[in-house]
């Protein structure tokens, strides 16, 4: 390749280069970029709504299992303490 083109394709990127900026910082490219970023938002939101719907449902299935454990725990107790009660009528029978 011999400088002459090297020259022409430096100053064609940059003659293009210089125009792309331009085209960047149009009213349209503007325009654009408020419409795109409004609908970034738009997209965020409803992202927001549907994650804290999902923590609300999260945070009540936790709060049932958590009533669901205590009343296991509770009814096994009770069941427990119902077997050592007969366990000690059943020996004192016997004795």
């Amino acid at each position: 390749m011999s400088n002459y083109s090297k020259i022409a394709l430096f100053v064609g990127g940059t003659v293009f280069g210089s125009a792309g900026f331009k085209l960047l910082a149009s009213r349209e490219a503007k325009k654009v970029y408020v419409h795109t970023t409004a609908a970034g938002l738009r997209v965020k939101d409803c992202a927001m709504k549907t994650v804290t719907s999902i923590q609300e449902n999260a945070a009540d299935i936790l709060a049932e299992a958590k009533e669901l454990n205590e009343a296991r725990a509770a009814k096994i107790a009770a069941e427990k303490a119902e077997a050592e009660i007969k366990d000690e009528a059943l020996a004192g029978a016997e004795a």
